[in-house]
């Protein structure tokens, strides 16, 4: 009796444990992202265009809220910001987002995202020109003395 309590207050002890550590990971993810004012994008140039069919509410839904993100439709290239509480989207052009980062330096990204997204250009190409190699060579890469002969 005593062993099946203590097994019970150790199993409630870690779901509060990780109850307690995902609310703080959620919080601090929350505070990370700066609240983007839709006054401010409408001063800026920025269009509003409604949601006004059930697939247009579902992908405007469907968005991760809080946050700027490019779009290219038609060779053009826009800038959307999702407001699905009211099934909306603010869209604007290049010159509309360059004046948007000027005013809010912070969501510029940093130089260590940079270098990472090199070296995955980097690494995308070495596989590219492995896959090549392995294409061309039937035994990918394996030659008669591997095997033994």
């Amino acid at each position: 009796m005593k062993e099946s309590m203590n097994t019970r207050g150790a199993n409630a002890l870690r779901v509060l444990t990780a109850l307690a550590l995902s609310l703080s990971m959620a919080g601090a993810a929350f505070a990370a992202t700066p609240r983007v004012d839709e006054a401010q994008l409408l001063e800026l140039g920025f269009k509003v265009l409604v949601a006004t069919t059930t697939v247009q509410e579902k992908w405007v839904k469907g968005l991760a809220p809080g946050q700027i993100r490019p779009m290219q439709r038609n060779g053009k290239k826009f800038y959307i910001y999702p407001d699905p509480s009211r099934n909306q989207i603010y869209v604007g052009g290049p010159h509309e987002y360059e004046r948007y980062r000027q005013l809010h330096p912070q969501t510029q990204k940093s130089a260590s995202e940079a270098d990472t997204r090199a070296y995955r250009l980097k690494q995308d190409e070495v596989m590219r020109n492995a896959t090549a190699r392995d294409l061309s060579n039937p035994f990918l890469g394996a030659s008669w003395a591997d095997l033994g002969w």
